[in-house]
């Protein structure tokens, strides 16, 4: 018996695996509603059943005559609904409604909206380095009573000789009289500021950084001055020229694998840097987040100029960001003592526990398995980047997990941020990031985090083909 088409859809008869595509008419609505409405109707009708493996989005898209972003948006329309899952490896897939808890195949993940926001390392996934993760939790408890009491601050022995080893791992050799351990970064930048500046002083910056120490400079009344920058971070001339103009009392560099541009400042730079600093009596402050993810960083700060470096070695970007923890190295014994006295103001003391587990973590070897993971797993991600977006529209590092996006000419980074929420994908235009002036067209795109391989690759899809177009062509869904 010959089967027959029922309202522009086939029969389930006549639907085979990457076969569908749906009559968009009928519905009246934007072509991505559409799109959703109709694989609702058909799996209601029976003419999709669960199990039916969906079209591509690009074939979809092809056989429609429609713009490849407003097909991603109604697949991810249906995937809110229940209706779809994406299963890594594999593609897409019909669902039941009335299963919403159904995991696909074998237990196979779902692919669903990806947010490029936050900037996390990637998740190990790793099952043996998992149940190591694991473990030291487990055996944590049996010391549990001590680790939910007061500590003493800073760190004890046994913290303070893990710290050490973590960062001459980094190449900064330095003794326990100039380290303390910091409830993350952010508290340890927050104390060296209250300590190297007071109100009304000035800092210098790069003119697009870090937002977090916008918001400690703003709370502390302190003038964030910033310097231009290139394709290899802050110029060292335009620093100079800011030392004899406004006399600031420290520079904030965040100088590897920079946040938001991906730019890495060599040694011939930090050696300029440094002589500017030195010549004019600035306290450099090295935000060095990243310091473990590249394999082969040029020296620090602290070990090209220790005398004049307030040293910040934040955990949360190469173990997890759920570890609230930093390593702070003074320039010397005798500037550790305020600062450490800012700190115990305002934290009273890092977290026993995180502390226990990042010390257990470095003296086991867990923490470089994880930073190698997250090596790895960034290098493969950056190699996604680099087979799908136009090379002369991003700037990144083999080794990091985010992206530094210039636009093309016609688009706005706030039409282009738009464009991603539109498809369930999140970026983060340069507004946050920029010191003063106009900001940049540009987004950081984060690459870490839960999102799996399969998820970054659709979401970079989604993203290659709004960069390849204009804004006007992807903002066009009816």
């Amino acid at each position: 018996m010959k089967a027959t088409k029922r309202g522009g859809t086939t029969s389930p008869h006549e639907v085979t695996a990457g076969h569908w595509t749906p009559d968009l008419k009928r519905w009246g609505k934007p072509h991505y509603l559409a799109i959703a409405e109709a694989l609702a109707d058909d799996i209601r009708t029976g003419r999709l059943t669960p199990g039916t493996r969906l079209p591509t989005q690009r074939a979809l898209a092809d056989a429609l005559d429609l713009n490849f972003t407003t097909v991603s948006r109604g697949y991810v329309e249906a995937h809110k609904r229940g209706l779809i899952e994406g299963r890594v490896g594999q593609g897409t897939f019909v669902v039941d409604p009335a299963l919403p808890s159904r995991s696909g195949a074998a237990g196979a993940p779902r692919v669903g909206p990806v947010d490029f926001t936050m900037n996390l390392p990637p998740e190990p996934d790793a099952p043996a380095l998992q149940a190591r993760m694991q473990a030291s939790f487990s055996e944590l408890s049996g010391d549990l009573a001590n680790l939910m009491r007061y500590q003493g601050f800073g760190g004890t022995d046994a913290d303070k000789e893990a710290a050490l080893k973590w960062l001459k791992g980094r190449g900064v050799d330095t003794n326990r009289e100039r380290l303390l351990i910091c409830p993350g970064a952010h508290s340890a930048l927050f104390s060296v500021l209250g300590q190297v500046a007071r109100p009304g002083d000035t800092i210098c910056a790069e003119r697009i950084t870090y937002p977090g120490i916008r918001a400690l400079a703003a709370h502390l009344g302190l003038r964030l001055v910033d310097l231009p920058m290139d394709r290899h971070g802050v110029d060292p001339d335009a620093f100079a020229a800011a030392c004899t103009k406004v006399a600031p009392k420290a520079i904030y560099l965040n100088p590897l694998l920079q946040n938001p541009t991906t730019a890495t400042l060599s040694r011939t730079r930090r050696e300029a840097i440094i002589a500017v600093a030195r010549r004019y009596a600035v306290s450099i402050i090295e935000d060095d987040a990243y310091a473990r993810i590249c394999p082969a960083p040029p020296p620090s700060f602290a070990e090209l100029a220790p005398e004049i470096t307030y040293y910040v070695a934040g955990v949360a970007k190469c173990l997890g960001a759920g570890l609230r923890l930093a390593f702070l190295v003074a320039p010397s014994a005798r500037s550790t003592l305020p600062v450490a006295g800012a700190l115990r103001a305002a934290t009273v003391m890092a977290s026993p526990i995180s502390t226990a587990l990042a010390t257990r973590w470095i003296v086991d070897g867990t923490a470089e398995a994880i930073v190698q993971f997250v090596r790895e797993e960034s290098a493969a991600r950056q190699r996604i980047v680099a087979s799908l977006l136009p090379a002369e529209t991003y700037t990144a590092d083999p080794h990091g997990f985010h992206v530094w996006i210039t636009l093309p000419d016609g688009w706005t980074r706030s039409a282009f941020a738009s464009q991603g929420r539109s498809a369930g994908l999140g970026v983060v235009g340069s507004d946050p990031f920029c010191v003063a002036g106009t900001p940049p067209e540009a987004v950081r795109l984060c690459l870490g985090g839960p999102s799996t391989r399969q998820q970054i690759t659709h979401g970079l899809e989604v993203l290659a083909h709004a960069l390849e177009g204009s804004p006007a062509l992807a903002s066009t869904y009816i």
